[in-house]
């Protein structure tokens, strides 16, 4: 079901796919992220790197009642402080839908699925 925005001129229908590619094109701009990961974790517990070109199967948009939940599932760089990149990717996404949209999100959430080493 899409999300619906009343302008002054009128009415405007936003998916929830569109909404989750713009969270993750956002995410992707902060320092420290390797990627976006699957949400459904391999059965040996490893987690898939998405490409670009997937960045919505990273992000959970979720809708509760009037609020809009966003969950992202990412794969970070190691040697960075997790809880700093965290922050950094709430506060971008927050700004850029924000922005671009003009969404108030309530709530950003970050699953941590795994950590790679840049070579």
């Amino acid at each position: 079901m899409p999300l619906e925005l009343h302008t002054e001129l009128g009415k405007v229908f936003i998916m929830d796919e569109v909404i989750s590619i713009i969270a993750g094109s956002a995410a992707m701009d902060c320092y420290g992220l390797v990627g976006m990961a699957s949400r459904k974790q391999l059965k040996d517990g490893i987690a898939e790197l998405l490409g670009r070109e997937n960045l919505s199967r990273g992000v959970e948009v979720r809708r509760e009642n009037d609020q809009l939940h966003i969950n992202l599932y990412i794969i970070v760089s190691y040697g960075t402080k997790i809880s700093e990149v965290a922050h950094n990717i709430q506060s971008k996404v927050k700004y850029v839908l924000g922005e671009v949209i003009g969404l108030k999100v309530d709530h950003i959430g970050i699953f941590v699925q795994g950590v790679r080493v840049l070579r």
